[in-house]
Order: structure tokens, then sequence, then C-alpha cells
């Protein structure tokens, strides 16, 4: 009973993610851009100045996302260094619709993931097996 009671609180919990995606990206507030003045474009970050890393304008959302995904890196100095490039990269303020923001098992993540070979390999595999590349980047991030 409590598998069932289990499996179904994390569907609901991935229905609830996949409903907020859908309607921010219908509402034109975040989400990938299939709808609005930035359909059919790809996110771009803007290219970094010489010498540096040029700090890009996020949400509080977006910020807490960035950081909260680096609970997700295998070891505590990979942890912490994720922590201090988001930290580096990114500043509160206003929504930043160019950040490629999903939620897939529960999981969000934001902009480009750093992927290991074993997660590259399980992506690959994902992918040949049917999942979209983005779900599979998500889950084998989070999960292996």
């Amino acid at each position: 009973m409590r598998k069932i009671v289990a499996v179904a609180v994390l569907a609901a919990m991935t229905m609830l993610g996949t409903v907020a995606a859908v309607a921010s990206v219908a509402t034109e507030t975040g989400g990938h851009p299939e709808t609005g003045q930035w359909a059919g474009s790809a996110p771009k970050a803007p290219a970094p100045p010489k010498g540096g890393v040029q700090r890009q304008e996020v949400s509080q959302e977006q910020y807490d996302i960035l950081i909260g995904q680096c609970r997700y890196a295998k070891t505590k100095e990979d942890r912490q260094r994720c922590r201090t490039q988001a930290r580096e990269q990114y500043t509160v303020g206003e929504f930043n619709p160019a950040l490629d923001c999903r939620t897939y098992s529960g999981v969000s993540v934001c902009g480009v993931l750093e992927l290991s070979a074993p997660q590259r390999a399980c992506v690959e595999e994902s992918v040949s097996g049917g999942l979209t590349r983005r779900r599979a980047e998500v889950e084998c991030y989070a999960f292996r």
C-alpha cells in the first residue's frame, strides 16, 4: 500500500511540475520558448567579456534552482565548485527568459549541465530507448 501511495505522490508531483512549466510558457513567464516573442529561438546566454565571466541576471526562483541543482554533483568538492560557479555567473534580478530551465521527475535544473562520462553514456542509452534528450540529461544528471 505504501508503494502505491509513493508512486501516486511521485506521479502527482511530476504532473504538477509539467503543468507549471506549460503554464509558464503559455503566459510567457518562463520555460522553453515555444510561444510568445521568443518562439522558435534557442535559449542563448550572452557571450562572456574578455578576461572574465559576465554575470547574468536571473529571477530569485531561477537562482534558487541553479544553486539547488548543485546538490546532485557526486562529490563534496564538485558540489562546492558548482555553487561557487553559480554565484559568480548569476545575480538575482529580473526573470531571464534566455535561461533554459526544465523540470523532469521532480528535478529542476537550469542552464547547461556538466555531465560526467557515465552520465553522458546514460543519456545516450536513454535517448536510444525513447526518452527525449532534455529529459535524459536531467534524469542522468540527478540519478546517475
